[in-house]
């Protein structure tokens, strides 16, 4: 049987990898979409490895991208994200990917789909089609070409690399969306209650992704952990998502939580806060507690990012902006709008615009830089998959 030749390019984006796909070269049917797109990936793989695909056997690098020049007047191109389940034959559409974001930019630029100076920095205005918001990337060229390699350093990506600069425009809800406003019950903070578990103080948000904060105490945390320390303990890992799926029913993500856990994996995400304190990063440097104004792990697809979703860093941005809440409690003073944050391989920064009018906060942007390179391109071949039962 001949195998289909898909066009495709792998790509990082940040701290995360995935395969980047035209629209027009998917099926415009979703669930034939998604068949190939698993095929691709190596899912469901019963063996987490994801040994016969393209996807890493990680949440951060189990990803596809799908991109089409936009008919949205002041935006040249939309971004589809979806989170690949390893082991199940789930395709996650419900949020975006921040990480990815900043290599969407170089992506359009380099195929061709959107006129950019051939020097200096090239702006992308990219329709994030999840969760229906503009981001805007400032992606730097030489000589007609996107410019990959440069000096900037992203905690959690071994090798340095160009600058990519981000803007996510209004990443919060509003009451016509899915998730509500960017807090989704009114209040900074709630007490959620988990059966057999108890009460938990949580803070929900709904900015870049819809995020349920709480105290790493509240675990039994310090918020130092790395990813061992977490994802090495299969009855903390389930309390979590215990937590998590009963605080998707709150936010109005999903009618229960067995369906939260089945079928939106990907978001609300799960992120434990901290005060300040030292500690060493994944690579063996020394964070100290006076870099920092917080400390903050994400829980991605079921386990302890290596580092911060870039999603996960709008939210805490966000956050960090509208008082009275988990995360702009537990903060060291700050001098500005921006929010620097110890993460599991370092340090991130982040800046957020917030305004309150008529009691209700909005945050109308969050700046961050990020990093990113193509890897390979070419075509992805599969097994040509089998008709659909119907």
């Amino acid at each position: 049987m001949k195998q289909l030749r898909i066009p495709a390019v792998y790509m990082r984006g940040g701290t995360s990898k995935g395969v980047f796909f035209h629209a027009h070269d998917l099926p415009t049917q979703p669930s034939e979409r998604d068949q190939i797109l698993l095929r691709v990936m190596g899912s469901p793989d019963p063996y987490g490895k994801q040994i016969d695909g393209m996807g890493g056997a990680s949440s951060s690098t189990s990803k596809v991208v799908i991109i089409a020049k936009s008919t949205r007047p002041n935006c040249d191109v939309d971004y589809l994200f979806g989170q690949v389940s390893i082991a199940n034959a789930v395709i996650d559409w419900s949020g975006n990917c921040g990480n990815l974001s900043s290599a969407v930019g170089p992506f359009a630029i380099s195929e061709g789909l959107v006129k950019v100076p051939p020097n200096g920095l090239a702006t992308v205005r990219i329709w994030q089609a999840n969760i229906q918001k503009e981001i805007i990337a400032h992606v730097p060229m030489q000589d007609g070409e996107v410019l990959e390699l440069g000096d900037f350093n992203l905690d959690g990506v071994t090798f340095p690399a160009a600058e990519v600069r981000l803007e996510f425009l209004d990443p919060g809800g509003d009451s016509g969306q899915e998730s509500g406003p960017i807090l989704p019950t009114g209040k900074p903070k709630d007490l959620l209650s988990v059966p057999h578990l108890g009460q938990f103080e949580v803070s929900y948000i709904n900015a870049g992704l819809p995020t349920i904060f709480m105290q790493a105490s509240a675990l039994g945390l310090q918020g130092t952990e790395l990813q061992a320390d977490v994802n090495l303990n299969p009855e903390l890992l389930h309390t979590i998502e215990l937590i998590r799926s009963h605080g998707a029913v709150v936010m109005g993500l999903a009618k229960t939580p067995e369906e939260a856990t089945s079928s939106r994996p990907h978001t609300p995400k799960l992120c434990f806060v901290a005060k300040p304190a030292d500690y060493t990063s994944a690579d063996g440097k020394l964070i100290e507690s006076h870099q920092i104004h917080l400390l903050a792990r994400v829980i991605s697809m079921g386990v302890m990012h290596h580092a911060m979703t870039g999603t996960g860093a709008v939210a805490i941005a966000a956050a960090a902006a509208i008082p009275g809440n988990l995360v702009s409690e537990c903060m060291n003073q700050r001098q500005s709008n921006s929010v620097i944050f110890g993460h599991p391989s370092g340090i991130l920064e982040v800046g957020a615009k917030a305004i309150c009018t008529n009691k209700e906060w909005v945050v109308t942007q969050v700046n961050m830089s990020r990093t990113a390179r193509r890897i390979m391109e070419g075509f992805v071949r599969i097994p040509k998959p089998s008709p659909l039962s119907k």
